[in-house]
């Protein structure tokens, strides 16, 4: 199997969408995990996509804006809140890589209600803020579903320089252009696209999560690797095409 490049800009660009939305004030938090201690985790016909050899688990805080469906414009009220999602890195049969959603937190009752309803993601009813001050942002969760004394995830980042050339890596963990789900029984993959990610350096200044181990993973016990803040990109996504059901080996 030969296994699409990593690219800035989609491989496979979108003629009619049934999604839109905009993605702003992203902080990227990744750590690496053994692919062997997640492979289970995916979808049916999905293994983990590893760079060299190691693959990431991501810790996604950001403010969904205008989000709706079809070719858009999205709903500015409705299709607008806080979103923090958990997620891994995938590949299919067919070489495509993509993101695999553990987790997804939002701050509007409809939009989560629609998400796990209609497109089987895990999506979670929570009380969420994001909150900048200069060049600090932020990001608390707590959920409100199946009771008060949920996960809750707070992470404080400082943003800092444009990022000109992103490294491998950074690459990597953000020029996504689908995601993997089980739908009905079936893995689909949700092909996506959007402008290139505009980068900047970040700094943590602090973290308090269990969004991460609630979604199953390890506990991350040192810090994460890689931290990125973008201010965001508008995003289609367009017709999911089934993936085919034979097991992949992990590499």
């Amino acid at each position: 199997m030969e296994i699409e490049p990593i690219t800035l800009s989609t491989p496979r660009p979108v003629r009619r969408p049934v999604l839109v939305q905009g993605r702003r004030q992203l902080t990227f938090l990744h750590w690496p995990v053994e692919p062997d201690r997640v492979a289970a985790l995916l979808p049916a016909g999905t293994r983990p996509d590893a760079l060299d050899g190691v693959t990431y688990v991501g810790l996604v805080p950001f403010l969904m804006r205008a989000a709706g469906l079809g070719p858009g414009p999205g709903l500015p009220y409705l299709g607008t809140f806080c979103e923090t999602n958990v997620r891994l890195y995938s590949v299919d049969a067919q070489g495509r890589r993509g993101v695999v959603f553990r987790s997804l937190d939002a701050a509007r009752l409809i939009p989560a209600l629609v998400g796990r309803l209609g497109v089987r993601l895990p999506y979670t009813w929570s009380a969420m803020r994001l909150r900048r001050e200069g060049d600090v942002i932020t990001y608390s969760c707590r959920r409100r579903h199946p009771a008060a004394a949920g996960p809750v995830s707070r992470a404080v980042v400082r943003t800092g320089r444009p990022i000109v050339r992103p490294t491998r890596l950074e690459r990597f963990l953000t020029a996504r252009w689908g995601l993997h789900v089980t739908w009905h029984g079936r893995t689909v993959h949700l092909p996506n696209e959007h402008e290139p990610w505009p980068l900047f350096r970040a700094e943590l200044l602090d973290l308090d999560d269990g969004l991460v181990t609630a979604a199953g993973l390890p506990p991350m016990t040192q810090g994460p690797v890689s931290v990125l803040y973008s201010p965001g990109v508008a995003v289609r996504f367009g017709t999911p095409t089934v993936v085919p059901p034979q097991p992949l080996r992990t590499l």
